[in-house]
């Protein structure tokens, strides 16, 4: 995603390096290469055992994430995962003004004030916007133009529509690079007033990442109730000392809603498009000399629906002053929330999104009197834009804190036999199940079952110089979905990252994140997760030999734990990235034999013989 496959959180661009070992003799990079003691330095390669162990996500902690799914993800292997999403509403602030005046001004004449009248707000149009994701490296030359539309992509002096400026010089003029007619000076010209296109990232259909120059546009139906369900900030087990913690198990629809305030299928279906959304803007009295009603704002691509325009009325509008919106919480549980789900109209559609930057606004006209007490009906319009999560930041940009809240619920069918029969059986895995969101994961012991020592003091004896370490995983032939773009690898007993190198103290370069390298030759695909440094930690001191966890990955920079409810019973921390995405893919293990043993997972350890 580069947010989930290339998988590309937003605002986070991932640089991978993929260092491949020819052989052990030739091309290997040695630390202090030379003579000891009279000895040549002599390098070699070695592999032990690694055991596997596969385990069941009953459902995963599932509210308050970066990051949503929406949708349906059709995996050719593990079956579908419907999510829908069900979010409180955050008003824009307490105890909110519509129009110029409190409710309170309006009810009560004032004499002294002819400006004081009843304003009668009336709702012109309710919007519910979305934004989709999108790849902020999609636009290698950063000349504006993405690198699917660009002529040379690597360079930013390209002139891709041939009027006369470059790339880079549209950018900065404002104008279309993909228009030859607006390269020359125009006195009426206003710069940004095209749509611009976006690398558009996580939207999944028919179980594979939407390729736009590839793939049919896609379409599905969108549709929005009213939830009924009360859903907590706090949670009262806890004396309401902490965040109250919903699982991706939580049943919302059909029992906990109820009004459909926007359902496409009764209309037509949402088309999936790169395009910048196109708004008109209003006219702006203060400047005479400007007709802003001519020239347009943009929004990121994403689904741009009007709702119900009565619903909003009755519930927010005409509630001014009221007990309901007084406060944040008196209207959490007035409103209650709204609840999304989303289905496929050819083809099985799932995306994801950012919830904090999706919001509704209420467009809206009220009277207004000028200074001699003439009334305009409806003259004047504003607008009010409600929200769903919102983060609260100190004036040194720390967050301080998270209003609202929203629940994904996950609804997986059944696994294939094969792959429910080989999770939590306690045996070696001749093939790992990694599924994100409520999926499975994986329980990583290096040397023996145990995880004892005996190994690792056996190799702290011969001195060795443990050049690299890594357990490479190769991609069953059996798997054809989406595969996800890494795995991350963490400390399953503290639930905690591994150590890290001392060049990358804060974490920066993503150890323990193996990225899928899929081979030119045969086809095949592996991902290989360098452990130098945790080797290291456990050769040269006393650590203990931890079991590990393995996982696929949104991001592998989200390194945040939530908890989980597996299937056997049990509860486990596990990395919240895993949660962010659908994806999942089958490794082999290393209780492989026969055809595929040049397959078997084990840890090669690439050293110096310091003889």
């Amino acid at each position: 995603m580069i947010f989930l496959n290339r998988l590309k959180l937003p605002a986070l661009a991932v640089i991978v390096f993929v260092t491949i070992f020819a052989s052990c003799e030739e091309d290997l990079t040695t630390i202090g290469s030379g003579v000891v003691g009279g000895e040549p330095f002599k390098n070699n390669k070695a592999s032990y055992d690694v055991f596997a162990y596969n385990k069941k996500i009953k459902a995963v902690s599932a509210n308050r994430l970066a990051i949503y799914q929406l949708g349906v993800y059709d995996d050719p292997l593990y079956g579908k995962t419907e999510a829908s999403v069900t979010s409180q509403v955050l008003l824009p602030s307490a105890n909110p003004i519509f129009g110029s005046y409190t409710q309170e001004q309006e009810e009560e004449e004032d004499p002294s004030s002819v400006l004081q009248i009843p304003e009668n707000e009336t709702i012109d149009s309710v919007y519910l916007y979305i934004p989709f994701l999108t790849n902020p490296s999609g636009d290698a030359d950063l000349d504006g133009l993405i690198d699917a539309l660009d002529k040379d992509p690597t360079d930013p002096n390209s002139d891709t529509d041939g009027g006369g400026l470059t790339d880079n010089q549209e950018k900065t003029k404002g104008s279309n690079p993909l228009d030859p007619n607006d390269d020359e000076d125009d006195a009426d010209f206003v710069k940004d007033q095209f749509r611009k296109a976006f690398d558009l990232d996580s939207i999944y259909v028919g179980g594979k990442l939407y390729d736009e120059l590839e793939d049919p546009v896609p379409s599905f139906n969108l549709k929005v109730q009213r939830s009924t369900f009360f859903m907590r900030d706090l949670d009262p087990s806890a004396n309401f000392e902490e965040a109250q913690e919903y699982y991706s198990s939580q049943e919302f629809a059909p029992t906990f809603v109820d009004e459909v305030i926007y359902d496409s299928a009764e209309s037509e279906p949402i088309v999936v498009s790169s395009k910048q959304i196109q708004l008109k803007k209003r006219d702006d009295e203060s400047t005479e000399d400007v007709d802003e009603s001519t020239q347009y704002s943009y929004l990121s691509p994403g689904i741009r629906v009007a709702l119900d325009k009565d619903f909003f009325q009755e519930n927010i509008l005409d509630k001014e002053g009221s007990t309901e919106l007084f406060s944040q919480s008196n209207f959490k549980e007035f409103l209650r929330g709204l609840h999304f789900s989303v289905s496929g109209v050819e083809s099985d559609v799932m995306f994801l999104f950012n919830i904090r930057a999706a919001n509704i606004t209420i467009s809206y006209s009220y009277d207004s009197a000028d200074s001699e007490g003439n009334v305009t009906p409806q003259g004047k319009q504003k607008d009010v834009v409600l929200g769903f999560v919102r983060e609260s930041y100190s004036s040194q940009g720390q967050l301080t804190g998270i209003d609202g809240n929203a629940v994904n619920t996950f609804v997986n069918e059944a696994y294939p036999t094969e792959i429910a029969e080989s999770l939590d059986t306690g045996e070696n895995a001749s093939k790992i199940y990694l599924k994100g969101g409520a999926g499975s994961f994986a329980e990583i012991k290096l040397f023996d079952s145990a995880g004892s020592r005996e190994v690792i003091d056996e190799i702290k004896s011969k001195n060795w110089i443990i050049n690299e370490a890594n357990l490479v995983f190769h991609v069953a032939d059996d798997n054809l979905g989406e595969e996800p773009s890494r795995l991350y690898l963490y400390n399953m007993d503290t639930n905690t990252g591994l150590p890290l190198s001392a060049s990358d103290a804060d974490g920066q370069s993503a150890e323990y994140d193996g990225y899928l390298v899929k081979s030119n030759s045969d086809g095949s695909s592996t991902y290989t997760i360098n452990i130098t440094t945790y080797l290291n930690s456990l050769v040269s001191g006393s650590a203990e030999n931890v079991s590990l966890g393995l996982t696929a990955t949104a991001n592998a920079f989200i390194t945040a734990t939530g908890n989980a409810m597996l299937e056997n019973g049990g509860e486990q921390q596990l990395p919240v990235a895993n949660t962010l995405t659908p994806l999942g893919t089958v490794l082999y293990g290393s209780s492989v034999d026969g055809a595929d043993s040049d397959k078997k997972l084990e840890l090669e350890i690439f050293y110096t013989e310091t003889n």
